[in-house]
């Protein structure tokens, strides 16, 4: 690995404008983190790596890279770019436990943390190395929100995830698992107790339903919650998925490693919304698909489909002639996710926007005067790159908020 990782780096260009850098949703300082690696550095480049993203081993393994850093290397232009998910892992991983996180004096403010998913993880990091006395209120037993019930094994080790719990004793953060906010306390409760500001980072676990015909038959699940437990699920030997995107995959690849032997993903248009690495896997994995499907309703033998053509004006049509049975023993949705809606229902304060996700100003701030959010509770489903990235901004909103109020 460690022979593989060196060859990589070397062919980094170290180009003036580092267009992979560019590419990167949090603008990893690319070059500089393998220059140092290659002049043997490799613990400050750890510590250039985390300190720009708190969850770079994590986006090392779950970023579309293809689409991102590596999909704007100059190297790939005529030929293969420089994979350098593979040399931000090896960096990460090997230095995770000796970084050293700079950490501020103490200065006798509370931080309240809603969450403990990748947002929830950045912005606790951010604010506990700036002398904040964070706490993190997690509704699981453990954290990683859908880094760890969402994103399989084989995509994302847990024991990754386990090895946060260190880096929180450091730096002071507590955690208090098994507690919902929203139920017998509210985000009002923790004000009144003395947290100067709070964070919402609960993510997007309500599954979008097709609102077909059959959709709440014993065959039929949502991707977000077998992935959640797959343990528990009996599919039977033929799946059919509904939806196409990154966690369909996720679906399809696992439903296989338990014992499926035929699973087909149906996809309404004419490609996948997945990335075309994890819908490569996929078919490697042997999974099959579908294109220009749909859904129309589900019984107990299975899918309902017709066939879907694209009209000039780029609309999809259901062509209803073609309905037809697809046998199956079960049917799994996987069309993303939006908010629960605990926390506004037990905080009437709290707003949702017209997408149903938590309306924020463009500082992160919610409708509660010094209760911020982040993550997929205001943008619905997205990636974990995405999360980091916004939820950094947010951090230094929520310092400013406090040191000012």
């Amino acid at each position: 690995m460690a022979a593989y990782v060196m060859e990589e780096a070397e062919r980094c260009l170290n180009c003036k404008n580092p267009q992979c850098q560019a590419g990167c949703p949090i603008h990893t300082s690319i070059p500089e983190v393998i220059q140092l690696f290659k002049q043997d550095e490799t613990m400050k480049a750890a510590e250039i790596l985390f300190e720009n993203n708190p969850l770079s081993v994590i986006c090392s393994l779950v970023c579309n890279h293809e689409n991102q850093c590596e999909g704007h290397c100059v190297r790939g232009i005529k030929g293969t770019p420089v994979h350098f998910s593979e040399i931000e892992r090896y960096i990460s991983d090997s230095c995770f436990e000796r970084i050293k996180i700079a950490q501020e004096k103490p200065n006798g403010m509370k931080v309240a943390v809603i969450g403990a998913g990748p947002a929830g993880i950045t912005i606790a990091i951010r604010l506990a190395s700036r002398g904040y006395k964070v706490t993190i209120f997690e509704t699981h037993d453990k954290i990683g929100g859908i880094l760890r019930y969402g994103i399989p094994d084989f995509r994302l080790p847990k024991s990754i995830l386990d090895r946060y719990l260190k880096k929180f004793k450091e730096l002071g953060i507590l955690v208090r698992p098994n507690f919902a906010i929203g139920g017998s306390t509210s985000i009002k409760d923790l004000l009144k107790d003395g947290y100067k500001s709070v964070f919402v980072g609960t993510g997007a676990w309500r599954p979008n339903r097709l609102g077909i015909p059959g959709e709440t038959f014993g065959n039929v699940h949502y991707a977000i919650n077998y992935l959640n437990n797959p343990d528990v699920y009996d599919l039977g030997d033929e799946v059919a998925i509904i939806g196409a995107g990154n966690a369909a995959m996720d679906v399809a690849r696992t439903a296989i490693r338990h014992g499926v032997r035929n699973v087909t993903i149906y996809v309404r248009e004419s490609e996948v919304a997945a990335s075309q690495k994890e819908y490569d896997y996929a078919r490697i994995d042997g999974v099959h698909f579908e294109f220009n499907i749909s859904c129309v309703e589900i019984v107990d033998e299975g899918p309902i489909m017709c066939n879907v053509k694209q009209n000039e004006a780029g609309e999809y049509e259901v062509l209803e002639e073609t309905r037809r049975l697809i046998p199956a023993d079960t049917v799994i949705i996987s069309i993303s996710q939006k908010p629960q809606d605990r926390l506004v229902n037990r905080d009437k304060e709290l707003k949702l926007d017209a997408k149903g996700t938590l309306a924020t100003t463009s500082d992160g701030e919610t409708t509660i005067e010094g209760v911020f959010a982040a993550g997929d509770v205001v943008t619905g489903a997205k990636t974990v790159v995405a999360a980091v990235s916004k939820s950094k901004k947010i951090a230094d909103e929520m310092d400013r908020y406090m040191q000012t109020h």
